[in-house]
């Protein structure tokens, strides 16, 4: 039994391609018309209720099984008509008589309009949305899966969600290609239903008088009601499952179903409503138009508007009373932390991680704050510009808020909800920070200055001139503050840069170079990668303004070595000029050199492994190279420019990421990276003139 539900449906396609064989009782035919017609109404209703189509994935086939089994009974009803004197169930019958009313001129004119309705209105213009909506839905498919892949790669969704994605618009693609045919089908019955009737109309006529003997006037009562009446049976189920097709391939554009789609977006125009009454009442003053029906209708559609209109008067009225209600809670109806908490939705809240944060005590809330005056989110607004300008790059939102914990003039910075850097402010105070020799001493608190680690002391502001005069540099705490924040994004910009802020500028170059962006994403360089380069250059402080030429040779890169590491040395060398214009001053560039015995070491220290290559120096090696830095990084203290250690392409990025886990601002540059029109002045060597090295290099 549980075998013969669970193929129910092609047992009742079998039975169907029966109907057209085997001749059916009156009886039989009546239950199966009947069937016909509630199964067209469910089928219709269903349509209706569906907010998106593949809620009715079916439709496309029911819609084939519906006709086969409209013509199959078609075809019975013919052959009961034709052999049982114009006689095919009382269903039948009753239908003509509605219909004719005892004129057959006005029911075969009526019976004709709903036909033709069905042929011309319904079927076609469905069929004509069906065939648009297959074409679009295909041709939008590529981006719709790229747009899965940007996401799936940025991190907003996982592998499940990406294939539940992908799995949906195959199966819209599916589905409209189905009721791209499926229409013909409905197209094809309302013509094979006009054929029925006129072979009904005219071989009744035919078998009545030459078989029957009867008059041609009886003949023509009798077949015109029975063939009528067959035709409306079929064709009130036909137009049902028409308009039901048409139903479903128009729901593209709506967010719910077609019931509440319609009552709420006529609710959310009562002016509209109120003008047509108003409308109606002008046409009901003229003269020789039908005043009481236009009157009537008209008093209805402004007192429906006016109720709509009232009504949301009082949800607006609702909605700033809550709102003002929630901006300004009362104590006695705030919830307890508790209470609040007790939601679980609540404690997800506690997991947002801030890009970049800022925490400050008591005494320092007037820098910030703008309502005191306080300047410093003015002032970071112009650091994001200018660093945008500067390095290609937009730093995120800062989250400014003040917190009990920390001491009143402490102030402390998060990046990704970790603390990276702290300091402490005196807000009456000015920072003077220490010349190498002062012309005088100046009273103040001494301290050092949370950026760079100068020397420096905070003074009164009366002194701030006197200070000036002795060579100080005086700076004011909302400038300190800015400068230290400044500074700390700068040196974690890396790891400020996400897979979204990625996909954005990706985007941004899209605009301007359509055909380099689409030649180079996905198939050369997942974002995944390309984040990776970018941020392999902002953790040197290499801008990533000139975002073309880094993808250009990225591209050209990656088809020698899939390796990042050379792939951003290779960008690096592209961006010369960049590089250049930021580490050089005046066409000058004085610069560490490494020693070629040295940087032979450093090469024989290069090690190849699954995950790539690396530098596995020994102690001795990294000792010297590590001292003569520090002992060359004093000579740059009386300079105006960054430290610089100049080495080759082959061993720069390994000496870099070495040298940075001591002395974080010195940087390693290649010969490469350097424009040949800048002076390169040397003013220290790294050699192996060194005791250990000396016993090593004898062993």
């Amino acid at each position: 039994m549980k075998r013969i539900f669970n193929n129910i449906i092609a047992l009742f396609v079998v039975i169907i391609v029966l109907f057209l064989i085997l001749p059916l009782p009156t009886f039989l035919l009546d239950v199966l018309l009947i069937i016909n017609i509630a199964l067209s109404v469910m089928i219709l209703l269903i349509t209706m209720n569906i907010s998106e189509p593949l809620e009715f994935s079916i439709f496309p086939s029911l819609l084939l099984v519906t006709t086969l089994f409209r013509l199959g009974m078609n075809v019975s009803s013919t052959r009961l008509i034709l052999s049982n004197g114009g006689f095919a169930g009382n269903v039948i019958k009753a239908f003509g008589q509605l219909i004719t009313q005892g004129n057959i001129v006005i029911g075969v004119i009526i019976f004709l309009i709903i036909v033709l309705v069905q042929f011309i209105v319904i079927t076609k213009g469905a069929e004509r949305v069906a065939e648009v909506a297959a074409r679009f839905t295909l041709d939008a498919m590529p981006g719709k899966q790229m747009a899965i892949d940007a996401d799936l790669s940025s991190g907003l969704i996982n592998e499940l969600e990406a294939r539940q994605r992908r799995y949906k618009i195959q199966k819209e693609a599916d589905f409209y290609g189905a009721m791209d045919g499926a229409t013909k089908i409905v197209k094809g019955d309302a013509i094979m239903s006009l054929i029925i009737t006129a072979i009904n109309f005219v071989a009744g006529l035919i078998i009545g008088m030459v078989q029957g003997g009867g008059d041609f006037q009886s003949v023509l009562q009798l077949y015109s009601i029975a063939t009528i009446g067959d035709g409306l049976v079929s064709q009130l189920p036909a137009l049902m499952i028409s308009t039901a097709t048409g139903m479903v391939v128009t729901r593209s554009v709506s967010d719910g179903s077609l019931n509440s789609d319609v009552i709420s977006q006529f609710k959310a125009q009562p002016r509209a409503i109120m003008a047509t009454g108003v409308v109606l009442i002008v046409l009901g003053i003229m003269p020789n138009t039908p005043h009481i029906p236009l009157f009537l209708v008209a008093t209805v559609l402004l007192i429906t508007g006016y109720l709509i209109n009232q009504q949301m008067q009082r949800e607006k009225l609702l909605a700033q009373s809550a709102a003002a209600e929630a901006a300004q809670p009362s104590e006695e109806a705030a919830p307890s932390e508790s209470d609040y908490y007790k939601d679980v939705n609540n404690v997800y809240s506690l997991l947002t991680v801030e890009p970049i944060e800022m925490e400050f005590g008591y005494s320092l809330i007037p820098l910030v704050d703008e309502a005191s005056g306080g300047k410093l989110i003015n002032r970071i607004v112009i650091f994001r510009r200018q660093y945008a300008q500067d390095m290609g790059f937009v730093i995120p939102s800062v989250r400014l808020h003040d917190s009990s914990s920390l001491g009143t003039n402490q102030y402390i910075i998060r990046v990704k909800g970790e603390e990276v850097a702290r300091g402490e402010l005196l807000v009456d105070y000015y920072l003077a920070l220490e010349p190498t020799s002062p012309a005088g001493e100046i009273d103040g608190i001494e301290t050092i200055e949370p950026s760079y680690g100068i020397p420096s002391r905070w003074i009164l502001p009366e002194n701030k001139e006197l200070a000036e005069i002795y060579g100080y540099t005086v700076i004011d705490p909302l400038s300190v503050m800015l400068t230290h924040l400044s500074e700390t994004i700068k040196k974690h910009t890396h790891e400020l840069l996400t897979r979204s802020e990625t996909i954005q500028l990706v985007e941004n170059l899209k605009k301007v170079a359509p055909e380099l962006v689409q030649e180079a994403f996905p198939d050369i360089i997942s974002y995944a990668s390309f984040e990776k380069i970018l941020r392999n250059l902002l953790r040197e402080g290499v801008p990533i303004k000139d975002l073309a030429t880094i993808v250009e040779t990225a591209v050209d890169a990656m088809a020698a070595t899939r390796d990042l590491d050379m792939v951003t040395e290779n960008v690096r060398c592209a961006l010369s000029r960049t590089i250049t214009r930021k580490f050089c001053e005046h066409g000058q560039l004085r610069v560490v050199t490494l020693d070629a015995e040295v940087e032979k070491k450093v090469i024989a220290s290069l090690t190849k492994n699954e995950q790539g290559v690396y530098l596995a120096m020994g102690p001795e090696l990294m000792q010297l190279i590590l001292g003569q830095l520090s002992e060359n990084l004093k000579k740059f203290n009386d300079l105006s420019q960054i430290p610089i250690l100049l080495t080759s392409q082959i061993v720069r990025v390994y000496l870099s990421r070495l040298i940075s886990q001591f002395y974080p601002n010195f940087y390693v540059l290649s010969f490469n990276e350097i424009t040949s029109n800048v002076q390169i002045q040397s003013i220290g060597n790294i050699t192996l003139q060194n005791a250990p090295m000396q016993r090593e290099v004898g062993a």
